[in-house]
């Protein structure tokens, strides 16, 4: 199946090998994957649980959404602006240039059009309604992250795409040229030629996979957006990990975060932050508006859609986080952007369903048995 994507080899590999990260066998963690972040107590969930169980696991409709394209047509008046368009997708606009993170406008986080999760919320713009994009971020190979039907669409561009080690190998077994792929190391950087704008990959705490037979064959990162006005942290997929405190030391102070926060379970450890640790690596991070993302398009765990949404909502004010929280669509510049205001529920309140009230355990990571390393 070719959504699958390649595995490395030759100059890529020996490359993947220098790297610290590298354990003989794959990448690794800088740090074990934490058992005291994990309830022992809480079975795993089974594959029919994760296929069927959970109670508002998706909307009873699509959510808001507003079209970015006229606010596209003006430059933000503080060079800085946001436009969330689902998941982990979001078009930066920092100093002139646009940059785009992990772009996903297929229907499904699945390397088959018939199964895996899908989509419940549209993209509130078509691919080849996007401005003119200067620089793309992966930061790692699962399919909610790289999508397949979306690098196809890439393909027939030329923008510059920047990732972590061996990602390369799938984009270019889908017909993007190596000239346009850059593949970074965590620490490393790269700048976007002819501007000042740099892409740093950072330590993330995650695991990488497209299949049952490649975990971890590629590198995970956080991405770092810089430019000599702004600092913009782009958490890619992680855990809690210590490690953000020495981004914030080596690359802070950021004018936005944004840190995954949906698809968590108590059972699943480390590998995903879920509303509770996403505030606490905002604060390894020294703050910053914070801007939440993974959450809102795919149903990727067992807890309702909008908890970890309502969570932040009911936490983040009484520790001083300034939430950025937009509709889908809504290019905010963070410098401007007002105390958010619960959109999400205007779905489920309008067909009599209460929002979700319970604050979630921490943590998560994919169950094994999942057929697919969806994330």
């Amino acid at each position: 199946m070719k959504s699958l994507g390649k595995r490395a080899e030759g100059l890529r590999l020996e490359r993947m090998k220098d790297s610290p990260r590298w354990d003989g066998n794959g990448f690794r963690n800088l740090h074990p994957i934490a058992p005291g972040l994990r309830d022992n107590a809480t079975p795993r969930p089974t594959l029919s649980e994760f296929l069927c169980g959970g109670s508002r696991r998706v909307p009873t409709g699509p959510l808001p959404s507003v079209d970015p394209r006229e606010a596209w047509s003006r430059k933000p008046g503080s060079g800085l602006r946001a436009t969330w368009l689902g998941h982990s997708t979001v078009l930066i606009e920092i100093d002139g240039l646009r940059v785009l993170t992990d772009p996903v406008w297929g229907p499904r986080a699945s390397p088959s059009k018939l199964a895996g999760p899908k989509r419940f919320q549209p993209v509130p713009v078509a691919f080849r309604q996007l401005p003119p994009v200067d620089i793309v971020v992966l930061s790692h190979d699962h399919y909610d992250h790289l999508d397949y039907p979306t690098v196809q669409a890439l393909a027939k561009l030329s923008v510059p795409i920047v990732t972590s080690l061996g990602v390369g190998a799938h984009l270019e077994s889908w017909g993007i040229a190596p000239e346009r792929i850059t593949e970074l190391d965590w620490w490393e950087s790269h700048r976007l030629p002819g501007a000042e704008l740099a892409i740093t990959a950072a330590p993330s705490q995650h695991f990488s996979g497209r299949g049952l037979k490649d975990r971890n064959a590629t590198l995970w990162s956080s991405m770092v957006i810089t430019t000599p006005k702004h600092r913009v942290f782009f958490s890619g997929d992680t855990g809690l990990t210590t490690e953000y405190a020495t981004i914030r030391e080596r690359l802070g102070p950021f004018d936005l975060v944004m840190l995954e926060v949906g698809a968590f379970h108590p059972s699943w450890g480390d590998i995903h932050l879920g509303p509770h640790h996403a505030l606490e690596a905002h604060a390894l991070l020294g703050g910053g508006p914070f801007l939440p993302i993974h959450w809102g398009t795919f149903s990727l765990a067992l807890h309702p859609w909008d908890e970890p949404a309502e969570t932040l909502l009911a936490l983040a004010p009484a520790q001083g986080v300034r939430l950025v929280m937009p509709r889908l669509g809504d290019a905010i510049e963070p410098a401007y952007a007002e105390a958010p205001t619960p959109w999400w529920r205007a779905v489920d309140s309008a067909r009599g369903k209460a929002p979700a009230t319970s604050t979630p355990e921490p943590e998560q990571t994919l169950p094994r048995s999942m057929p697919w390393p969806a994330d």
